[in-house]
């Protein structure tokens, strides 16, 4: 396993580890809150990639990451890899939060126009966004970008497609999931964000032949 995705699986593990002792204090302080929090900190758009809200969370990200990760952490070298990571991280953690302030701006219009609306906004500012799965998805973005070709098999159901499929059926779910609002807690414009950031930096890298 490559240097930065063994770093970054192991950092991940010892956090969820952390969390298991103390949930409240992790997500406190390292979860990603609307700047209008009282909860926000300045260090939460990087340490939100490191917390997870459980088991099967935590597993699913670190089973992406291993998988992909390994591949393109190869393929891009060392410090390149390092730097996709993170930007797809901060990118979907930017996008989340452009969508926030959309609803949160929504709402205090209509605070301001005298609908009950006071409980939803202090809900929203006051719920954190947590896990890697913003730059998992620029790793799998970057993958079908790369090798779209490729055949993928899900663990279940055992349906084989070609990567650049697969990559398009989850971001149409997760578009259509945020813009419904049919989200279930999940950070669907992260997704977004991230896949966004990352399909930016690839096609840039390729036109410059950094690839």
């Amino acid at each position: 396993m490559p240097v930065v995705t063994k770093n970054l699986l192991l950092i991940n593990v010892i956090i969820f580890i952390a969390s298991c002792i103390d949930q409240d204090f992790v997500v406190r302080w390292m979860g990603m809150f609307y700047p209008a929090s009282v909860f926000f900190r300045f260090w939460q758009p990087l340490t939100h990639m490191f917390v997870h809200a459980g088991f099967f969370h935590l597993f699913m990200n670190m089973y992406t990451l291993v998988f992909f990760g390994s591949y393109i952490e190869r393929q891009l070298g060392t410090e390149r890899f390092l730097l996709f990571y993170f930007v797809c991280g901060f990118g979907a953690a930017l996008v989340h939060t452009g969508v926030m302030f959309l609803s949160a701006t929504s709402m205090l219009t209509a605070v301001s126009e005298g609908r009950a609306a006071i409980q939803s906004y202090y809900s929203l500012i006051n719920t954190p966004v947590v896990g890697a799965s913003g730059a998992i998805y620029g790793l799998l973005i970057a993958f079908a970008v790369l090798h779209p070709d490729s055949k993928l098999t899900l663990i279940f159901p055992p349906v084989t497609l070609s990567a650049k499929w697969w990559v398009l059926i989850f971001l149409g779910i997760d578009l259509f999931a945020g813009l419904t609002g049919n989200s279930m807690g999940v950070a669907n414009f992260a997704h977004l964000g991230g896949a966004l950031f990352g399909f930016i930096m690839i096609k840039i890298w390729q036109k410059t032949g950094k690839i």
